[in-house]
Order: C-alpha cells, then structure tokens, then sequence
C-alpha cells in the first residue's frame, strides 16, 4: 500500500476539479469559494455534470447530500441518477439544482420545537468548501441542514457562520498591523480519536453495551491499567490489521490520518490526525467515527466510543487542537524565537486567556453530556473547572508585563540526557499539564474536555465565537502609531482582569478546587448543572452579536441537550432494571442453589456447613430485588415531569444514585458467583478479549 497512490482517491478533491472544469469555469468557482459568495446556477451546473461523472467512473449510481444534524452524527438520503429518457431507458443526470438543495424531512431529526410534524420541510444546502466524497458506492457532497425558515438545524451551519466571523474580526486585526495582504483568517482544527475495541461476539452478549455503548455492571478486573503496561506498548497483531485497514480508508477518504497507538487503559486506542481548517477537520472526524465502526466489525470486533465504557478505566477524549492560520500561511499562535517582542502572538494569546475566562460556562456547556460526566475530573480527563496551562515562560511574561518589568529568558533550553552518543535538543517553551482542560502546546490550544462521541462542531463554533468576540473589543483599542504600545496595554488589563484562568498545576488537587472556588471560576460538575447558562442573556447577545446563533436556535439546542440527557438515563436505566431481572437475578439465584445444596449434602454428612459465601449472596440476592424495585419506582415517577430541566434534576439528584446503589450490589455479586454461572462477559473478558 503506497499513501501517495491512494490518498484522496475517492475525494472529489480541487485536483479533480480543475482537470475537469475550463481554466475559466474553475477560476470562478475558486474565486467564490474563498470570497465565500454564491455559485451561479450556470456553474453549479458544470459542476454537477463533472462531479457525476467522476463518481460514476468509481462505480456510483447514487449520490447524497451528507449532513450533521444535531443528533451529533451524520444523516443521508440516497438519490439514483437515473432519468427516464422517453423511450422506455433511461438517462444518468446530475443537475446544479440537485447538487446545490436537497429536501430531507426536517421533523424527523431533533429540533427543539423549531419544527413540528405538520411542518416537515427543510433544506440540505451544498458546502462548496468541503470535497465531495465516495463512500459505500454512493457520492457524498457534504451539506448543511436548515428548516423552512432558514434556521439551523445541523452542528455545519453554526460552524460556518463562526468561521466567517472570527475570519472578519481577525483581518481587521492584522490588518492594523500592517498585514494587509491578508484576506481570510482560516481557524485550524486537529483532534484526536480515543476509542476502545473489544470483541465482537462478547460485545453482542451484553445488553448494556449493545443499548448504551457502556457496561452499567462490571467488577474491577484482577488487572487493568496499574502497571502502565498498555500505553504505547506493542499494538495486538488484530488491531494491527484493524488499524492498517483503518487508515487506508481513510487516505482514500483524504483524511489527513497521521498517528496511532495504544492509549492508556487496556483496549484503549487513539487516532490524531494533521490540522486542517475546522470544518474539513468536523466532516473529517465524523467520517473517522463512522469507519472506526465499520471496519471493526470486518476484524470480529466493535468500536466502542462512548465517554466511559468501563468504570474502573481511564475513559475516551477527543481532544480538540485549535489554533489560527492566515490565507498567506502564517500561524496566528506560534510565539516565535522571541514570544516577549511578538506584539501579534501576544495579542492574540491574550485574547483566548479572556474570552475563556469571560465564557467559562460556554466552554463547559460545548462537552456537557451524560456520558461526559462520568470522565471528567479523574484518569487523564481534565476537571469540569476551567483553566488555562500555559507554562513557565509564557506565564512569566505575561506576569512581567502585567508588572511593567523585563521578562528574564530561561538560563538553559537545551536538554541534557547525560549520554554522549544521544543527541541534544532544546526543549519547548511549555511542559504538557494533562489535567488541564485548555492548554497551550506550543503554537496551538488544546482542549481536552470533549467526549469521544462528540462532534468537534460545537467546541469549535463556541472558541471561535468568543475569540472573535474578544478580538473585536481589542481592534477598537489598538493604536496604529504605537502598536507596541497599545498591545502591551491590552497584555496587562488582560492579566489584571483574567489571570485567574491561568493555572500550571495539579487539577486534580483539592487544593485547586478550593482556591478555584475562591478565584469565582465555574464548577460545573454535571450537564444538568451546566446547561442553564447556555440561555442566559449575555450569552444569547454574544452569538447573536455575531451572527452564528439566534436565540430560538439556541433555545432549541438547549431543549436537545436536555432531552437527551433524559433520554440517555432512562434508556440506561430500562436496561440496568431488565439485566437485573432476566441475567443477574437468576444467575446469583441459581449459585446459591447449587450452594445450598452444597451445604446440606454436607450437614447429612455431618461435616461442618458454616457457608459464608451462600449468606452473603442470599443477602445480595434479597438487596438486588430491593433495589431494582426501588429504581423502577424512581423512573416511574421521574418520566411523569413535564418540565425537561426538573426532570434531568431529578435523573441526577434521584435516578443516579439508584442506579449506582443497584450496581454496586450486583458488582459485589458478580465477584462472589462462580464464573460459570456468571451470565455476562467481565470487565476481564471485555478489557483482555482481543489478541
């Protein structure tokens, strides 16, 4: 397999499209993709044409209009070619008006109340800054989704809208600075994919995970990750097949797939892929989710990409590398040789220390889900308290200019391993801090706190529209006849004001949440706790200011979160009351028959018959009834409010605690029952399943 050979092949990438396209036809479509205007029909019809013919020389009959709606995955509806040609045959078309509208049925997808039944219509409309694509025999032109009314529906539009605004605020920017060959800020985006895989047969043999993508019941397996041993360690020849098919794909897909390796907990893998702009970075991650499943399946294995698939282990992140790139190829974020005299980066720095400070709740509203809740705060995951890491040097900079003294350069950046024969290199300006949810990794952020399951759209539409919003508030104070100045005046009103964010330690500590509490940073432990502030006034201004969301669309996503998170507890719960009632109750009842039996044969026989192990399970098994009764009571009651944010309060203050009170009596069984009676795969068979 040669990289070079395959990747993009199934793209209609902008190689394709020149070669197919006149000189003139394609200059006009490049001009109106980077001036972000509409395409004429005439073009969008030569487009059309070409794209058709490509897909069918790869074996296409159909096409779709690829798009992402707010359920965080993709949709698409599959449309032939096929025309009737008036003589019994038929026609193989693609017209511009199919390739620019679609027409899916936007009632069937959540909308939080912005469409109802007896209002269907919406509008899949073509993105023209994404490649088109070939996936399962069917051409792919990535869409955005909107209603009758034109308002969003999907994670795109939103991320669009964000993109071209942070593009405007930052131009005027720079062009204060004197960069005026610049036209377009582009906002860069890299995550990285933690997923988990474990066979597929014993996948199928636990209702938890084929309903909720995560084990409800496990005991801690004899091992798991305490040794370290998984963690960059030699991938299994399976997944090595797994992976090499995997990115294959992908190159194929134009997926700019570049690492991967086992992460920490056993079964745990990641996948980071090479920055490109956000909205390709979005579509591309989708297309990585979907494969990851897809192709494990063709291994006999499953890709599990919930937050928390197994309670005892390190959960899964995406974590989400964001920095800023101009259209003349410069990286707004990269310090330079000498970060303390580089105005841009300064400023440009400084407005990401304000806006995260300034929008704390946004930031944590962005990764708030059920799943995300059980990762955050412990194993590699950062805590639900935002921070900023940006390490010893850039911090004392920024303190020295807040002071109004010279910032002193380090002694020595030159690493000294102590072995002549290996090399000397220098080391980077800062450390890495995994516990901290946004931390600056040398000329670029990374947010650590989103969910493996998340799209990355939202996180990117909320720090592109809060950086925008702090960069327009700094355009109105710059000074073009004393930059320097001007700039280093911003610096130090934006650390007296906001140096609170800007934490370098432990985020575990207790310490940090105390001091945390006292510096007036949020502490949003749960979605429930989180998702008020999406509607508060200030922020409905904010992403109305700019463009990106309006208050019903954002009314409308904030019934979504909450009804999801209903919905996500109530199926778990469902689940947990019918494992309880068909696999485990019967399983412990029939060991402590066998058990019993065991004791009386023995008390015939006049040996002793003392049998702690039946008393204790006799115990678990009268406290499993208990409490699987006691959850289904709590349910019951719960889904009777009406009100979604009562209802999601009562999930976590009543449903939560059930549930954990009902898993920890089965756990304790699980680990008192002969494993031959055991009616589920284990955390050690799930975790140690795959050679």
């Amino acid at each position: 397999m040669n990289p070079t050979e395959i990747f993009g092949t199934m793209v209609f990438n902008d190689k394709e499209i020149r070669d197919r396209l006149s000189s003139s036809d394609y200059e006009e479509f490049t001009k109106c993709v980077a001036d972000d205007k509409s395409l004429p029909l005439r073009l969008a019809n030569v487009i059309a044409e070409a794209m058709k013919d490509w897909a069918i020389e790869h074996g296409c009959t159909h096409y779709t209009h690829w798009f992402q709606p707010m359920t965080g995955i993709t949709a698409e509806k599959h449309e032939s070619f096929i025309e009737p040609d008036g003589n019994g045959g038929i026609l193989m078309r693609f017209s511009g008006k199919e390739l620019i509208k679609g027409e899916p049925d936007a009632s069937s997808f959540p909308s939080g109340g912005l469409r109802a039944t007896f209002e269907a219509r919406g509008y899949t409309a073509w993105d023209p800054t994404g490649s088109a694509f070939i996936k399962d025999g069917v051409l792919c032109v990535p869409t955005a989704f909107c209603s009758f009314n034109g308002q969003a529906l999907d994670k795109k539009t939103p991320l669009l809208r964000s993109m071209e605004d942070l593009s405007k605020v930052a131009v005027k920017v720079l062009h204060i600075f004197g960069k005026t060959d610049v036209k377009k800020v582009i906002p860069m985006a890299g995550p990285e994919q933690e997923y988990f895989l474990i066979d597929k047969n014993l996948f199928e043999k636990r209702p938890d995970l084929v309903f909720c993508g995560r084990t409800l019941f496990g005991a801690r397996s004899p091992k798991g990750q305490e040794l370290g041993d998984h963690y960059f360690g030699v991938v299994k020849p399976r997944v090595v097949s797994y992976m090499k098919e995997l990115d294959a794909e992908l190159w194929k897909l134009g997926v700019y797939a570049k690492t991967k390796h086992n992460e920490a907990a056993p079964s745990q893998h990641e996948l980071a892929v090479i920055y490109t702009d956000t909205n390709v970075a979005t579509d591309h991650n989708q297309i990585i989710m979907e494969l990851m499943k897809k192709i494990a399946t063709r291994h006999g294995l499953t890709c599990l990409l919930h937050e928390k698939p197994f309670a005892t282990t390190t959960g899964s992140g995406k974590h989400n590398n964001w920095s800023l790139q101009t259209d003349t190829g410069v990286n707004l974020l990269d310090p330079g040789e000498n970060p303390c005299d580089n105005m841009l980066f300064l400023l440009m720095l400084s407005a990401v220390i304000s806006a995260v400070d300034k929008h704390q709740d946004l930031l944590r509203i962005s990764c708030a889900s059920a799943g995300n809740d059980l990762r955050l705060g412990m194993a590699e995951a950062p805590p639900a308290i935002l921070s900023i890491f940006l390490g010893d040097e850039l911090t004392g900079i920024l303190s020295a200019i807040e002071k109004g003294k010279n910032f002193s350069e380090r002694a020595n950046c030159e690493i000294e391993i102590g072995v002549k024969c290996l090399p000397r290199f220098s080391k980077d300006s800062t450390d890495r801090n995994r516990t901290s949810p946004f931390a600056f990794t040398g000329n670029k952020f990374e947010f650590r706190m989103l969910g493996s399951a998340f799209s990355t759209a939202d996180v990117n539409v909320t720090i592109n529209t809060i950086v925008a919003e702090e960069l327009s508030l700094f355009a109105e104070k710059l000074d073009k006849n004393d930059l320097a100045g001007s700039v280093i005046a911003i610096v130090r009103e934006v650390m007296q004001k906001h140096k609170r964010i800007i934490f370098n330690g432990n985020g575990y500590s207790e310490d940090w949440v105390k001091t945390s509490e006292k510096l007036g940073l949020l502490n949003l432990p749960s979605t429930v706790d989180a998702l008020p502030y999406f509607t508060k006034e200030e922020n409905v201004a904010l992403f109305e200011k700019h463009g990106v969301l309006s208050r019903a669309e954002m009314e409308s996503r904030e019934e979504i979160l909450i009804e999801n998170y209903c919905n996500i507890l109530h199926i778990e719960a469902l689940t947990m009351m019918d494992m309880t009632k068909e696999l485990f109750l019967p399983a412990i009842y029939a060991y402590v028959k066998e058990l019993a039996d065991t004791a009386n044969a023995l008390k015939l026989r006049g040996l002793p018959d003392k049998n702690t192990v039946l008393e204790k399970l006799l115990s678990l098994y009268n406290e499993g009834m208990e409490r699987e009764s006691k959850l289904e009571e709590t349910i019951t009651h719960t889904e009777k409010i009406t009100d979604f944010q009562k209802r999601a309060e009562t999930y976590r203050n009543t449903v939560i605690p059930a549930m954990d009170a009902l898993r920890t009596t089965i756990d304790s069984a699980e680990l008192l029952c002969a494993k031959k009676y055991w009616p589920v795969p284990t955390y050690e068979d799930l975790l140690f399943g795959v050679n």
